[in-house]
């Protein structure tokens, strides 16, 4: 009894917990303790149900606390929209997603893309363009060197970087991983004749482009020397050069004009604005060695609208020239401030960037030096024609040898390298 009551005592001075029942083996039966009378029972009532934890306990279920980055990302798995009710209703995304999306967060870990299929690739591409992976400084050029590597033109075929020298000087390396350009517009950039991105040109990773516009870059006779040695001597670089615009670069001359005779599959040429004097003998010269013919008329082929960025990554260069203009936005306020000078009468020398615009205006004949290829034209003379005209053919068969002979002396002459095309040739 003695033992009961010190129970009984202990019971009610922590009554306060709920403990639950509470069972006591005696005389080898079972025994529950009766805490309201303070004695054992020795029927076994109606038991409540047993308590693990007291009724204020609770718990929170946590998974990657140390990575929350990776916790928030988990709202990504899933796709949220609206009901005609209105609710809001979310499902889950297919496995293809998932791990589209995990692959693309990683892309700069990808070891190879080659003989990867294209419809994934792009599909890949574009996800991990969506997460602006491309524009990070160092992972964003090793994933792109991935891409371009495997795919080459499909990244981009056509890259048009008119008036975008900030761009450019941003992002250089990027735009050197390109391969299999056809066509690029760096037009009004004043990249200058020692630019590195004029250099790449020549290399063989550019060899396609057939398509090249270098308006107003501040070229001279010098630059093209460099630009065109691969092609005279080594028959490499941009041998396959279809249209080339060289205009508004004043520090041409007729020597520069020389250097350029060495593409032979020119189809459209442009040299207005640049520093010709004699311009007679540059069109008798263009005309007898390249086969390009003066045009009189603007051609459309240097109008600025069909060289446009096409491929996978026409988003990504415009992602590189937003953050480009975000950079640079603050510099706007200067405006307001020199204003405000200008109208206390502090003067301050305000440096405006000076942007080109291209002009499509009307040219007179002198000044527009445009050149063309004449189709060929397949016309069945009659057989009178062709005696009458067998005198004429024989004439031109002599001219033809004269011109023949007069091209050979000149390609002899031309094969002469000098001491600079040497020093220039070492370099590669």
């Amino acid at each position: 009894q003695n033992w009961t009551r010190g129970m009984s005592y202990c019971l009610h001075s922590e009554s306060h917990l709920d403990t639950g029942p509470i069972y006591v083996r005696e005389n080898g039966k079972l025994h529950v303790v009766n805490q309201g009378a303070g004695g054992i029972q020795n029927v076994t009532p109606k038991t409540r149900p047993f308590r693990l934890f007291s009724r204020g306990f609770s718990v929170e279920l946590c998974m990657n606390r140390e990575d929350d980055r990776a916790r928030r990302q988990r709202t990504d798995h899933f796709i949220f929209t609206y009901t005609k009710e209105g609710n809001l209703r979310y499902s889950a995304k297919s496995l293809f997603s998932l791990v589209l999306g995990y692959i693309s967060d990683n892309v700069d870990h990808i070891d190879s893309l080659i003989g990867f299929p294209e419809q994934i690739a792009e599909k890949l591409f574009s996800a991990a363009e969506a997460r602006q992976k491309f524009t990070e400084p160092v992972t964003g050029l090793r994933a792109l060197q991935k891409f371009t590597e495997a795919y080459g033109s499909l990244v981009l075929c056509s890259l048009c970087l008119r008036n975008r020298y900030l761009v450019i000087s941003e992002k250089l390396e990027e735009i050197k991983s390109f391969r299999e350009l056809t066509c690029l517009d760096l037009s009004c950039c004043k990249l200058g004749d020692e630019h590195e991105l004029l250099e790449h040109l020549t290399k063989e990773a550019l060899s396609s482009v057939k398509r090249l516009l270098l308006k107003d870059n501040s070229l001279s006779d010098a630059g093209l020397r460099r630009m065109t040695a691969p092609v005279r001597v080594l028959k490499k670089g941009l041998e396959n050069l279809l249209v080339l615009d060289l205009s508004c670069n004043p520090k041409i001359t007729d020597v520069g004009i020389g250097y350029l005779l060495s593409f032979k599959k020119l189809n459209c040429l442009d040299i207005s604005e640049t520093g010709v004097k004699d311009v007679n003998a540059v069109i008798k010269r263009i005309q007898m060695q390249i086969g390009l013919v003066h045009s009189k008329v603007p051609l459309k082929e240097f109008d600025h609208t069909n060289c446009k960025t096409e491929g996978w990554a026409e988003q990504t260069v415009l992602q590189w020239e937003q953050a480009v203009m975000e950079a640079i936005k603050p510099q706007d306020t200067l405006r307001s401030r020199t204003a405000a000078l200008h109208f206390y009468g502090k003067t301050h020398r305000i440096e405006e960037v000076v942007k080109c615009t291209l002009v499509e205006a009307e040219t007179k004949a002198s000044g527009n030096l445009q050149f063309y290829k004449e189709k060929v034209q397949n016309c069945h003379l009659s057989l009178q024609k062709e005696v009458a005209g067998s005198h004429e053919l024989t004439n031109n068969k002599k001219r033809a040898l004269a011109e023949q002979e007069r091209e050979r002396t000149s390609k002899q002459k031309h094969l002469c390298l000098t001491v600079e095309d040497w020093d220039l040739l070492n370099t590669y």
